[in-house]
């Protein structure tokens, strides 16, 4: 099944480069550090890494703002950061990578989330986390409250993009979907488990299978279009997207239309940050034009070529040409 033809990928590649996206969500800052693992630990029986390559890049929230940026299109993102030197480090990899940054707050007393990965050459060992995920103060949810309908009424479509590192407050949550659903914006939602029932009218509703089938407390049946129709109408979606991992993704519409999307990687390396991708390339097609299909379909090819990376990465606008010529010669041959 492919609705998506060369030809109007064109036309939407060509709109996304006039679209602005707003993220709002938990922002973070991924940290890798790389070497060779040539010996164990005489302390412990662990490898010993010794790092010759190390880089930052950003992830969460800010890791779909960067995605939407390398399609072509513009973007802001409103969220928390520490008020420390990782905080520091996130707002410049922001602003390096062209993402408006003011609508970010710093958080006095609550670090900056920070994710250290640790790969002995190709392959991810150790991962460690800093942060804090309680929710936030109500200091901060005022100041981000105060920040999100003039950043809305700004964009051309909203990404609600929750990490359960506490930024999406329930009166966030709902400060952002009122003030899309006043300028008429679409709204897509990346859930977790502590707000999962909190996102009703969201244009497009994106939880993974595990997700869902712990907050439905039940198998799901992504090929049944009737158990899919009730479970949208259930969370209250407009369209409700289930992603599937190597099974590609369930689709069902407002209109009732159920649509099983297959997944396109030829390889996967690594998964890490492929959710992100997802997010930003629905929200960016969507205010492009496309119709939801079009846009899971996009999604889909786009998460195909991210897997096939190592670490959380972005997908530009000519490897998601490739990628979509390289299906369509697949099926024409």
């Amino acid at each position: 099944m492919n609705r998506l033809t060369e030809e109007r990928l064109e036309v939407l590649l060509d709109g996304i480069r006039r679209v602005r996206i707003l993220v709002i969500g938990d922002l973070m800052l991924d940290v890798y550090l790389r070497g060779a693992a040539s010996r164990i630990s005489p302390e412990a029986p662990v490898p010993v890494v010794r790092v010759d390559e190390q880089w930052r890049a950003l992830g969460g929230a800010a890791n779909v703002a960067a995605n939407a940026v390398a399609l072509g299109a513009s973007c802001a993102v409103i969220g928390c950061v520490g008020n420390d030197a990782a905080g520091a480090e996130l707002r410049h990899e922001l602003e390096r990578a062209g993402i408006d940054a003011r609508g970010i707050v710093a958080t006095e007393g609550r670090p900056t989330t920070v994710k250290t990965r640790i790969m002995a050459r190709r392959q991810q060992i150790a991962r460690y986390d800093l942060e804090e995920d309680g929710e936030i103060d109500e200091g901060c949810v005022r100041s981000l409250r105060e920040r999100i309908h003039e950043a809305v009424a700004a964009a051309d479509a909203v990404v609600l993009e929750d990490y359960n590192k506490g930024v999406l407050a329930g009166s966030v949550v709902t400060a952002a979907l009122e003030a899309a659903t006043l300028a008429n914006k679409p709204v897509i939602v990346d859930p977790k488990a502590r707000l999962f029932f909190d996102y009703r009218g969201a244009t497009v509703f994106k939880p993974n299978e595990p997700e869902l089938m712990a907050a439905l407390r039940t198998p799901v049946m992504p090929d049944d279009a009737d158990w899919m129709e009730r479970t949208r109408r259930a969370l209250g979606c407009e369209n409700l997207l289930l992603t599937l991992g190597d099974a590609g993704m369930a689709l069902i519409t407002a209109q009732a239309e159920h649509v099983r999307v297959p997944a396109v990687a030829r390889s996967v390396y690594d998964v890490s940050g492929a959710g992100d991708t997802v997010s930003a390339v629905v929200a960016v097609g969507l205010a492009a034009g496309a119709d939801v299909v079009e846009a899971a379909i996009l999604a889909n090819h786009a998460a195909g070529v991210e897997v096939a990376k190592a670490g959380v990465a972005t997908v530009s606008a000519d490897e998601l040409r490739s990628a979509v010529a390289d299906r369509l010669a697949e099926r024409h041959g």
